[in-house]
């Protein structure tokens, strides 16, 4: 019945075609990199972070410069409408300029004691 007729036969391997093509984004190498998704939704998270954080775009580009850009103002734009509708306040960054700290100026009020150098030990 199949061996007369051509166009039956044509018709089963087309199906058969598309049902085999239809799972090829199951198959490993066929889909995208998941390395490129997991930076994305990273990109993303950076984004949000810094909106909660009271931090503007622009800031929280420079703050993280190999973040894509595009991701970033994704994460924030939708932090922001979060925190819109939920009516929620930002935490405010503690990130800042750290000041110089008091023990690397040298002060002549510390007291130190003295070695008596026949006391130490001889290390010959």
């Amino acid at each position: 019945m199949y061996r007369n007729n051509p166009s039956t036969v044509l018709r089963l391997l087309a199906v058969s075609g598309v049902l085999l093509l239809a799972a090829c984004d199951k198959i490993p190498g066929m889909g995208p990199d998941p390395r490129v998704a997991q930076r994305d939704e990273e990109a993303k998270a950076i984004g949000g972070a810094c909106r909660h954080a009271l931090r503007g775009l622009e800031d929280c580009y420079t703050l993280n410069p190999k973040a894509a850009k595009a991701s970033v103002f994704a994460g924030w734009k939708d932090m922001d409408a979060y925190m819109r509708e939920n009516k929620l306040e930002g935490t405010p960054s503690v990130l800042g300029k750290a000041e110089k700290p008091a023990s690397a100026e040298k002060s002549t009020d510390i007291e130190t004691e003295t070695r008596d150098p026949a006391s130490s030990r001889n290390r010959s």
